[in-house]
């Protein structure tokens, strides 16, 4: 039980081939050459293009920001169309080298980018050993002004928080490390101010997700509220988001905007399920008997207080669910000793296990503090990607609650095989009403959006909808379906939350077509859109 371990597998690499008849082709036949118009801004001015945002905006892909995800970047992507028609030079606060992570004189504070390791993501120094992450955020920051603001896990207040990126507030909580690499000799300067000090022509601005998105991946436990709507600029979202606008758009600026996507539907929530424990796994299959014994007491108590539903029951002839803490279930702790305390044959059960039957109120009450807000997981609950590798493993700060408790190092460590015999907490998983409190916030900042948006003229990406499609079946561009999956879907990076840059190209597409039906320009019907097929979908672990 102490080296049980869940892990993760994914699907490798599929190639898919479409074959094709034959068919009789005429040499002689007259080729259909299609003149295309010539491209043109309508009455967008791309002269000078700033860009701000989080870490979608700024190209972190495979949980780091390196230099050639810098260089796929969204904003650089669409710099570069922009240029055709006027659009001039798109400075970014590029890193120094590809194997991404920060440091901070000399000691590590972000790691490095994540690669394929043959089953799934790993961390790049499994695959090449150590390596010095040379980005450092006191000895090497680069020059700007920069026309990429985007800053990774920037929540909407931030970018109008002075002193967000001043060093010496780093080690206080205060400031964003990715920041400080572009506020130069103004370090109490904010992202917008910075934005707006470069007179920009058009902007692109897309940020609201990291308000939900950092509740959702700690789990909703609280440690990472959502951002709330209502309240002052630099507080609520709502007046912050009216306020960046109306700083973007003073000197008459035009630009294009993005909603939030639903971010439960990307592969950080979507990759593991709720039921992965395998009877076929030869460290836990023969233990199954046992563990249904053991449960089998607890599960006549939950009959006993008309809760049956709590059961938990592994099975020997399909996959099993893990067990979790649902807080808004009663906690039936008290209930749960009381219970077992008043059994009969409970100290014989307890006796079981190596300890004298007078250790029974202890074991009873431990039973009920472990056990009362437990249930089995369900296809409607949510579990964060790195649960992955936490499941089945044995928590060490358990084991020593449990032997400071009084039971020996064996049994507490049989008894804290998370998600097994010890439920999975609140940070690893969202449950069905976690998730709805992340739809009425997403719900009601994309209605924000669109009304500050509309407002002031400006184009808007529905980029909620652009990941429905990706998650419900995929979208087809060219030869290239992307969908939602981790790894072989193509659109998203390695850590299930960031695109590829084949995403990011297929954003592109978009962020235009959506210039071109509020400006009239006309990248899509010149035949400007970006060929996805020239956009790669992961990055060798060779490259530094």
């Amino acid at each position: 039980m102490k080296n049980l371990k869940y892990i993760l597998l994914v699907s490798g690499m599929v190639a898919l081939v479409s074959c094709n008849e034959i068919e009789d082709v005429d040499p002689t036949a007259d080729e259909v050459v299609v003149e295309l118009p010539e491209l043109t801004t309508g009455t967008a001015d791309f002269s000078t293009y700033v860009s701000l945002g989080n870490s979608l905006t700024a190209g972190f892909t495979d949980g780091a920001l390196f230099q050639a995800s810098q260089s796929f970047s969204l904003p650089n992507i669409l710099s570069q169309k922009f240029a055709l028609v006027g659009g001039g030079d798109f400075t970014q606060p590029l890193t120094n080298d590809n194997f991404g992570g920060l440091a901070a004189g000399g000691d590590r504070i972000q790691n490095p980018r994540l690669v394929f390791g043959g089953s799934g993501p790993v961390p790049l120094e499994s695959v090449i050993g150590p390596v010095t992450v040379t980005t450092d955020i006191v000895l090497n920051n680069p020059t700007g002004p920069f026309n990429n603001l985007g800053v990774p896990g920037a929540k909407s207040f931030h970018l109008l928080a002075p002193g967000y990126g001043n060093l010496a507030n780093v080690s206080l909580g205060l400031a964003n490390p990715f920041f400080v690499r572009m506020t130069g000799s103004t370090p109490d300067i904010s992202v917008i101010e910075l934005g707006a000090a470069q007179s920009p022509s058009f902007f692109s601005l897309w940020i609201g997700n990291n308000d939900v998105l950092g509740y959702a991946t700690t789990g909703g436990d609280g440690t990472n509220p959502i951002t709330p709507s209502a309240g002052p600029a630099g507080v609520g979202f709502d007046a912050t988001y009216a306020t960046l606008i109306g700083a973007l758009t003073a000197n008459g600026a035009q630009g294009v905007v993005a909603n939030i996507p639903n971010v439960t539907s990307i592969p950080h929530f979507t990759t593991v399920p709720h039921n992965p424990l395998d009877p076929t796994n030869e460290t836990f299959g023969p233990l199954i008997p046992t563990l249904n014994g053991i449960f089998g007491q607890l599960n006549q108590v939950f009959a006993f207080l008309q809760v049956p539903e709590r059961s938990i029951v592994f099975a020997t002839d399909g996959p099993s669910e893990v067990i979790i803490r649902d807080e808004t279930l009663p906690n039936l702790s008290a209930e749960i000793a009381g219970v077992l305390i008043a059994s009969e044959t409970f100290p014989a059960f307890v006796q079981s296990f190596g300890l004298p039957a007078q250790a029974a109120p202890l074991v009873a009450n431990l039973l009920g503090v472990t056990y009362g807000q437990v249930r089995e997981a369900t296809a409607e609950d949510l579990f964060v990607l790195p649960s992955s590798s936490v499941i089945g493993t044995v928590n060490t700060a358990s084991v020593a609650n449990l032997v400071g408790q009084g039971l020996s190092q064996e049994l507490a460590g049989q008894f804290s095989v998370e998600g097994i015999t010890l439920p999975l907490e609140d940070k690893w998983v969202l449950i069905p009403s976690e998730q709805e409190e992340l739809a009425t916030a997403t719900a009601a900042f994309n209605a924000t959006i669109a009304n500050v948006a509309g407002g002031a003229g400006l184009a808007l990406v529905d980029a909620n909808a652009l990941l429905d499609q990706l998650a419900s079946g995929g979208i087809t561009d060219g030869s290239f379906t992307l969908t939602s999956r981790l790894v072989t879907g193509g659109a998203f990076s390695l850590d299930g939350i960031h695109p590829t840059a084949r995403g990011y190209a297929l954003l592109a597409n978009e962020f235009m077509k959506a210039i071109d039906d509020t400006y009239g320009s006309n990248f899509e019907a010149s035949g400007n859109m970006l060929d996805l097929g020239n956009y790669p979908t992961n990055y060798s672990p060779m490259l530094q």
